[in-house]
């Protein structure tokens, strides 16, 4: 009785999601009133809030099931836990935008009106919260295979460079014309390995990469 309960309280967070994606896309608009949205969508607005306080809520779920769904498929992967952390995250990355992609409508939508300040976006910051606690899993699991605590990274740091990387990707993807993507997938690889061989102090030839790549995107439009 008890997983039963669990599986429909489950179904009934993606019916409120999808529901919500589905409007976004319809109206071209964010449904304010969770009244109208429950009506519009045939959900009992009780059931409703057992989940969710806001519509605002729900748009931030949106993305937090992004990272679960990612984070779920590589628990699949029996290759995974045998990666380093450089080759996680990237993983990580390939597989999030992928998901993304499968959405790419909805998230196309919702960060076309985002100008600036992506930063304070309230619909991601269940994501960066999200995305900080798998890289500071990360950290966590290199510095305790280090003995000498001057060679240990300092987590919270390393989180915060991680997230305002992952922005700038998100940006990067949003406006990306690419077939397939092309273009995102080949910036997550430089950017992740930039980071990586930051961390193990040779930047130089992977900055230069980086760098040169940027240079040919911003000047190629």
């Amino acid at each position: 009785m008890a997983k039963s309960q669990t599986s429909s309280k489950k179904e009934l967070k993606s019916v409120i999601l999808t529901a919500y994606m589905d409007a976004v896309l319809e109206h071209e608009v964010h449904p304010k009133s969770v009244y109208k949205f429950c009506k519009s969508a045939k959900i009992d607005e009780a059931a409703f809030y057992e989940h969710y306080n806001s519509m605002d809520a729900v748009a931030a779920a949106v993305w937090s099931t992004f990272h679960e769904n990612t984070l779920t498929t590589l628990e699949k992967s029996k290759e995974f836990t045998g990666f380093s952390n450089r080759e996680k995250v990237l993983t990580y990355l390939f597989t999030f935008f992928e998901n993304l992609t499968l959405n790419r409508s909805y998230v196309a939508f919702v960060l076309s009106e985002v100008h600036s300040n992506w930063k304070e976006l309230k619909m991601l910051k269940a994501l960066r919260t999200d995305y900080k606690g798998f890289i500071e899993e990360l950290i966590a699991e290199e510095n305790e295979q280090k003995s000498n605590g001057i060679f240990k990274y300092n987590k919270q740091f390393f989180a915060e460079a991680a997230w305002a990387q992952f922005l700038l990707l998100l940006k990067f993807y949003l406006n990306d014309d690419s077939k397939g993507f092309e273009k995102t997938d080949v910036f997550i690889e430089k950017s992740v390995n930039t980071v990586f061989d930051v961390f193990d102090n040779t930047p130089l030839e992977s900055a230069l990469d980086l760098g040169k790549f940027l240079f040919k995107e911003s000047f190629s439009h």
